[in-house]
């Protein structure tokens, strides 16, 4: 199996729906997305997969490592192979996929966010700073599109805190921040124990609306030169709120469910967005 066909089947195998929003690209920036999108998988794993906090920070530190023999040019794991082959055309600091990793590294040291702005770190770090490399890969022509992208990022991250609220908490991690929790009245042992209320659903829609204000700054600041080139970031966008609308329209029931969208509803929503331009 070649790195690219590695990175290709770890990308598939997730269903996420960034996946679906690639398969549009053109061939060389599909190859660059798809070896970015892995090595977040991969990294995130880490995290996700490993019982013991301290393999995974083993882990994590091995691809610190691994880091640095990418940008040495003589890097080990099939992801960062993939990733070298696609260095000389792409900007992709190594600065910033670190920066993925020191996101994934708080999830091992923290699992409660004081507030609103704690989280933000953790969003910038874990999708933020994907939505700027994901940008560089698209292509842009105005630097304003950077800033779109951050915030897009954000909104991202925000949404799936929201539809894993349930599975975040039946592995101890609670990412609702805890003064918000106080102001709705929302003790954190309801959501450890998946206890559902109306305050929580008062809480949980707040957090909609703020998911929903981070996708509408977002494509307010697309500059018009570069929509074309960010097609794909605008049809992960228009997949991602229409998870948010389903979520909404449930009721926020996100204590003891998934939410989700088939297949062909993704593939569809991303074919009609990269079809508007």
């Amino acid at each position: 199996m070649t790195p690219d066909e590695y990175c290709q089947q770890k990308a598939a195998a997730s269903g996420s729906s960034f996946y679906y929003s690639f398969l549009l690209l053109p061939p060389n920036r599909r190859r660059a997305i798809t070896a970015l999108y892995a090595f977040c998988r991969e990294v995130d794993d880490v995290v996700d997969e490993c019982q013991d906090p301290q393999v995974a920070a083993t882990k994590l530190a091995w691809w610190r490592l691994e880091l640095d023999r990418l940008y040495a040019g003589a890097p080990e794991h099939p992801v960062t192979k993939a990733l070298q082959a696609v260095l000389g055309e792409f900007a992709l600091p190594k600065e910033q996929l670190a920066e993925i990793i020191d996101g994934m590294e708080m999830d091992l040291r923290q699992t409660r966010y004081l507030d609103f702005k704690a989280l933000s770190l953790y969003c910038y770090r874990v999708a933020s700073v994907v939505g700027l490399l994901a940008a560089e890969i698209f292509g842009y022509q105005d630097r304003r599109t950077q800033k779109y992208a951050h915030d897009l990022g954000t909104a991202f991250q925000l949404t799936n805190i929201i539809r894993d609220v349930g599975e975040d908490a039946r592995r101890g991690r609670v990412y609702l921040p805890i003064d918000e929790l106080q102001r709705f009245n929302v003790p954190v042992a309801d959501i450890l124990e998946s206890r559902y209320s109306e305050n929580f659903r008062k809480l949980m829609e707040f957090q909609v609306e703020r998911a929903e204000h981070y996708y509408d700054l977002a494509l307010s600041q697309l500059p018009d030169i570069d929509r074309k080139s960010q097609r794909a970031g605008l049809a992960m966008a228009a997949i991602y709120r229409a998870l948010l609308d389903e979520i909404k329209r449930d009721g926020c029931q996100v204590l003891n469910q998934r939410t989700s969208l088939t297949p062909i509803r993704k593939l569809w929503i991303a074919w009609r967005t990269w079809i508007k331009g």
